[in-house]
């Protein structure tokens, strides 16, 4: 994940102290990596479908975004991204958080890969696929049969 889960460092600080109040956020300083600049407008683009789509209307519906967004800029599948034990985490996570647009991905699509393809056909583009699948450990598995 990049530093500080794609949050500000405010954010974190206060994601930290209000989640883990006997951790000091500072040792986290040195983890993570810069998110790419070049990418900052697929960001808002994701982060503009997440907020559209929240389940409720509150603040840590915010931060549950933004870590999203910052888990798509990784190079696996986003649940390994976000680095989550198992796929069905994060599918309960976008229940939660997102419910609208978790229920449109009634075929189980990869997270990942469904994001971007719903960018894409709001733009009206009918060949989409995540910018960092050829990257991926998991490339085989994400075609064909799921057996």
């Amino acid at each position: 994940m990049p530093q500080w889960l794609g949050l500000s460092r405010r954010r974190f600080q206060d994601l930290i102290g209000s989640q883990f109040p006997d951790v000091d956020p500072t040792v986290f300083q040195e983890y993570g990596r810069p998110l790419d600049p070049e990418r900052w407008d697929e960001m808002a683009d994701l982060r503009n479908l997440l907020l559209q789509n929240m389940t409720r209307n509150a603040e840590q519906d915010t931060v549950m975004a933004d870590i999203l967004v910052a888990g798509c800029m990784g190079s696996d599948h986003l649940w390994q991204d976000l680095g989550l034990w198992q796929r069905p985490e994060l599918t309960r996570m976008m229940h939660e958080y997102f419910r609208p647009l978790a229920e449109r991905n009634d075929r189980d699509m990869k997270w990942k890969k469904f994001l971007y393809k719903q960018l894409c056909d709001r733009e009206g583009i009918h060949t989409c696929r995540a910018p960092t699948c050829a990257g991926c450990i998991d490339y085989a598995g994400c075609f064909g049969p799921e057996d």
